[in-house]
């Protein structure tokens, strides 16, 4: 069984959102690290970066492919995982913890209730991902 922790939201795309009042963290959920594999380089997006829904947050590329990490809310940039830099098998050891991804200062959070609860969420794996 994944782990698909309670408290935070998911995206189709297999991100999942954490807030905390106008911070958004965001990485991607345990069933999107188990499908790429061994990630061995995250791709961070710049600081202040002003994203909106669905634009690309970051890249990560793991043994078996490349893939478009991209944000489930509307936001601008205030940190990037730096961790993530020496050390990019934290996104497959601890996806929901110290392998987060991205902070995003939240300027729009009008999508965020279109993200799926931890339940629906694992329907969506259940039925295979997509």
């Amino acid at each position: 069984m994944m782990n698909i922790p309670k408290e935070l939201k998911y995206s189709k795309d297999h991100e999942w959102v954490k807030v905390e009042g106008n911070t958004a963290t965001i990485g991607i959920t345990d069933y999107a690290q188990s499908q790429l594999g061994d990630v061995v380089f995250v791709e961070l997006p710049e600081a202040g970066a002003e994203l909106a829904v669905g634009a690309g947050l970051a890249v990560v590329e793991s043994v078996k492919a490349v893939s478009d990490v991209y944000t489930p809310i509307s936001g601008k940039v205030i940190a990037g995982n730096e961790s993530l830099a020496d050390a990019p098998e934290i996104v497959n050891q601890d996806p929901y913890g110290e392998g987060w991804i991205v902070k995003l200062e939240i300027t729009d959070s009008a999508k965020f209730n279109e993200l799926l609860d931890s339940e629906a969420y694992a329907q969506l794996v259940a039925e295979g991902g997509h």
